[in-house]
């Protein structure tokens, strides 16, 4: 459904994005990751035709994105950061212009309306003033004119950026109700949206693909797999030699807090082995506890990784 092959965009001796490609089945839910400035965006506004690759191509249903855009992005519904609301317009209004504006037929443009204000549970507020509502409110009418002309593929970038606990949870069931019928790419911070609404996982850092794997593999590699957070008043590097020679440590690296994190081989339990060689080297232990290894982990060892 979606074919993104060595795209990269650059601005002047800046590398945006760099020879990413990936591709997604129909009916993927696709979670974007990646720190802030590592290309994200860019990418999402390539893939929509917003703007143009300095090279490579991207394809929509076999279609080329900038060859025929007109009918490529009669597939896709999108929704950036800052949704493209007239704050001034009514919602029911506005929809009807977004309508117009998407070529919908005007046998069908009352039936869509009425479909994604329900869908998107703004039937209520339909009469309202965009600019009066909350921001909740606001990413709900932006959800809904991505949906309006019935798309095969829905991009969202930050879907849920400032909202609160409440809305989060809202938008997040609303796109849950969304997948399955739709290839979605959904761009985000938050690591626990990714787990339960998506089906694989890309990684960016620095305009590079870093990791891309289903989400069913992820959690296979993660399962039963448990870490060791370690620290000690030593913090040399001889530590981190000894520690990776021990015969069930298959990785180790530095935390956030400069905290060594250790990976144990499947099935081991390396916790009294570290303990007498920190004991017998003088190191000075000053906590070791077992980590889960979960998502966060592997995001953390994508963008941290050397070459990356």
């Amino acid at each position: 459904m979606i074919q993104v092959q060595n795209v990269s965009k650059h601005y002047g001796q800046l590398v945006a994005v760099d020879n990413v490609s990936f591709h997604l089945e129909k009916g993927d839910v696709l979670g974007f990751l990646g720190p802030n400035g590592a290309g994200k965006t860019t990418t999402m506004r390539i893939i929509t035709g917003y703007m143009p690759p300095t090279k490579g191509s991207v394809y929509i249903a076999d279609i080329d994105v900038f060859e025929d855009p007109q009918a490529a992005k009669s597939y896709i519904g999108y929704l950036p950061e800052n949704p493209p609301l007239y704050e001034d317009m009514v919602v029911r209004e506005y929809l009807d212009f977004v309508a117009d504006i998407k070529q919908i037929p005007k046998k069908e443009k009352n039936n869509r309306i009425h479909y994604v204000m329900e869908k998107c549970g703004i039937t209520d507020v339909s009469k309202r003033i965009i600019g009066h509502l909350s921001k909740g409110y606001r990413q709900r009418i932006g959800i809904a004119q991505a949906l309006i002309n019935d798309p095969e593929v829905l991009v969202l970038d930050e879907p849920t950026s400032g909202l609160d606990p409440m809305q989060i949870i809202e938008i997040r069931e609303l796109i849950h109700g969304l997948s399955g019928e739709r290839t979605v790419i959904l761009s985000t911070h938050i690591l626990p949206e990714v787990t339960m609404i998506c089906s694989k996982v890309v990684i960016i850092n620095k305009g590079k693909i870093a990791l891309e794997e289903s989400l069913e593999r992820l959690t296979n590699k993660m399962d039963g797999v448990e870490n060791i957070l370690l620290k000690t008043r030593y913090s040399g590097e001889e530590i981190q030699d000894q520690i990776i020679s021990l015969p069930n440590v298959s990785d180790i690296r530095l935390g956030l807090e400069s905290e060594l994190i250790i990976e144990q081989k499947k099935g081991t339990d390396i916790r009294e082995e570290i303990s007498e060689l920190v004991m017998r080297n003088g190191w000075g232990l000053l906590e070791m506890r077992p980590v889960t290894h979960n998502l966060e982990e592997v995001f953390l060892r994508a963008i941290t990784s050397e070459g990356n």
